[in-house]
């Protein structure tokens, strides 16, 4: 049962010392009851109290890791329906299903692709999470999970109703390995249990409405099982979407039997859905997301939308301010000028990279905002700019001391002339597209 804040409040020390954070225990108070705070941030809780305020601080969606000796893939701990609310924590987990009757050097080649499979997204590298193994007899699954373990250490999902199937599987993994078994219901679910017990293994429970999973999981966790994740099994976007939404709302008021993530699989959606079905699961609300069909320009799309979600709205991606070479440039090539959001720099460098034009890009500190976000805030005007370019000392590096700010803020130009009186300040273009096409026409 949860706790109010006013109960939480009576197990604090109440000093009111604001090393939490906050200017007093009840307001900390009030944040924990909301999910909002953790319970370490405040110094000097005691044991007791810890021990005592461990269910109602506890995330109300409970943290699954998947362990291999290629990474971990962690799902749950989520707090809020909405990012803006406070963040979200764990990206979904995106996996390949590879079915046991491809045939072993077909499943190698699949597994080998997903393992190898990294693009460079603003900076960040972006990867598949996993391989799900498709079982359909004992021998065939070992010899799948085999293959797929000869080329591959990424995290598994291994997918069968039959537990001896299961088990071949489980046999071919490394003792220190944690993967997802999938496949209890209603029929299987005390042999399923059993496995997941007796190996640590987390455990997918399927069912076709809230009542069914509900019960299911009440039943694994007085067997034993907690680590747990929830197989919605409707048919249909719409109803796929009603219950994802329905598990994360009655999750966050508390109703344990549903606190688990959730596990999607595209590939089991109508013909020609499975983007959208993937799509539609990483927005809402699954913690692991399955699908049948790997090619290069699916899995970009998905991980893109994936970071563009899962990314903190409070915590912008950012670069480091400083002066970038770009193409190798000398003394008498220009200098651009932009902010430190991640996405706006690496939109700018690519397109000037891209054309083979030498320049130098000064990254002025704008808190990670985008050029008009940090106009309009007050984090990018002339003063700021004047001194990244006193900072980083670009009157040393250029004799010909152009500088080209970005079009959305040519009302700075006259501001930016005035603090850096011995260079030509040029308006460019809005789009970064368009800069290429500038530089030539302008600047050469």
């Amino acid at each position: 049962m949860a706790l109010s804040g006013i109960e939480i409040y009576k197990l604090l020390p109440q000093t009111n010392c604001k090393e939490c954070g906050f200017p007093t225990c009840l307001a900390f108070s009030m944040k924990l009851a909301a999910k909002q705070v953790e319970l370490d941030d405040c110094p000097y809780v005691t044991d007791e109290s810890k021990a005592t305020l461990a269910e109602s601080s506890a995330p109300p969606i409970r943290l699954i890791e998947l362990k291999a000796a290629g990474g971990t893939t962690k799902a749950g701990n989520e707090v809020v329906l909405f990012r803006h609310e406070k963040t979200f924590y764990n990206r979904p987990g995106v996996f390949v299903r590879i079915a046991d009757t491809e045939g072993a050097e077909a499943i190698a080649a699949t597994a080998a692709a997903v393992e190898s499979f990294v693009v460079d997204y603003v900076g960040l590298e972006l990867k598949l999470d996993g391989i799900a193994v498709q079982g359909s007899a004992p021998d065939s699954f070992a010899e799948a999970v085999e293959a797929v373990r000869g080329v591959s250490g990424l995290p598994l999902a291994l997918v069968s109703q039959d537990a001896a199937v299961l088990e071949a599987g489980l046999g071919v993994l490394d003792e220190a390995e944690v993967p997802l078994l999938v496949g209890a219901t209603t029929d299987n679910w005390e042999a399923l249990a059993g496995l997941a017990a007796g190996r640590g293994a987390a455990l997918a429970v399927s069912g076709t409405d809230l009542d069914a999973l509900a019960e299911l999981t009440e039943r694994l966790t007085d067997a034993g099982v907690e680590d747990l994740v929830l197989h919605p099994s409707a048919s249909g976007l719409g109803a796929r979407l009603a219950m994802q939404t329905q598990i994360r709302r009655l999750a966050l008021k508390n109703f344990r039997p549903l606190g688990y993530p959730t596990i999607a699989f595209a590939g089991e959606a109508a013909d020609g859905l499975e983007t959208s079905a993937a799509a539609q699961a990483i927005a809402k609300y699954a913690g692991f997301v399955v699908v049948d069909t790997f090619t290069p320009e699916l899995a970009y799309a998905l991980l893109v939308l994936r970071e563009n979600i899962y990314t903190d709205p409070q915590k912008p991606i950012q670069v480091l301010p400083a002066v970038y070479e770009i193409n190798n440039p000398k003394s008498s090539d220009p200098v651009l000028v932009t902010t430190n959001f991640s996405i706006t720099y690496f939109s700018v460098a690519n397109e000037v990279e891209g054309s083979g034009l030498p320049a130098w890009l000064v990254v002025t500190d704008a808190e990670g905002m985008s050029v008009l976000t940090a106009w309009a805030a007050g984090k990018f005007d002339a003063e700021r700019i004047a001194k990244s370019v006193k900072e980083f000392g670009m009157a040393d590096k250029v004799d010909a001391k152009t500088i080209v700010l970005p079009g959305h803020v040519a009302v700075l130009s006259g501001e930016l002339e005035e603090e850096l009186p011995d260079w030509d300040v040029k308006v460019g273009p809005r789009e970064a597209v368009d800069l290429p096409a500038f530089m030539k026409a302008v600047l050469a």
